[in-house]
């Protein structure tokens, strides 16, 4: 049986908070993770939710998810789709599931005339590199994400 994708409902929202967390255990930011999964809930399918995910299922089973939100790209003039997170179960790596949930963001982005869908990754995780690159994926190496959070974010804002 092939792999399919479906949008994500507010009973997936346990199952996304459990894929986020194996997400964290694989990139080693486990410890990171302050989201509950009331926090997943209230993002995804809470009033005035601002982020979407999609579930890729195997024999009908949840195998992996994808969680993205709408940018903007001034230079192009549209919309695009940032992928925030993507993640397969390691027993379904291989199967097209990671494949088939870019497939269905890059049809999306077609479908709604988006113009970019980006993503990042982790400077040491080889095997997803090596897959995006297999996609046609293009590198940015010359930008270099910067973040602020916290107390960062609280000290700027002057409170």
């Amino acid at each position: 049986m092939p792999v399919s994708v479906r949008p994500a409902t507010p009973a997936d929202a346990g199952l996304i908070h459990q894929f986020i967390l194996d997400l964290a255990d694989y990139e080693k930011l486990l410890d990171e993770v302050t989201a509950s999964e009331s926090d997943t809930a209230a993002a995804l399918f809470g009033d005035n939710a601002r982020a979407f995910a999609d579930i890729a299922e195997l024999d009908g089973q949840a195998v992996g998810f994808a969680l993205w939100f709408y940018n903007y790209s001034t230079f192009v003039g549209r919309h695009g789709i940032y992928l925030e997170d993507l993640f397969v179960r390691p027993a379904a790596r291989g199967s097209g599931a990671g494949k088939a949930l870019l497939a269905n963001l890059a049809k999306r982005c077609v479908d709604e005339g988006l113009g970019r869908l980006e993503w990042s990754v982790l400077d040491w995780n080889a095997p997803s590199i090596a897959f995006y690159d297999s996609l046609g994926a293009a590198a940015m190496d010359e930008w270099i994400i910067r973040r602020l959070t916290g107390e960062g974010i609280r000290k700027l804002a002057g409170v």
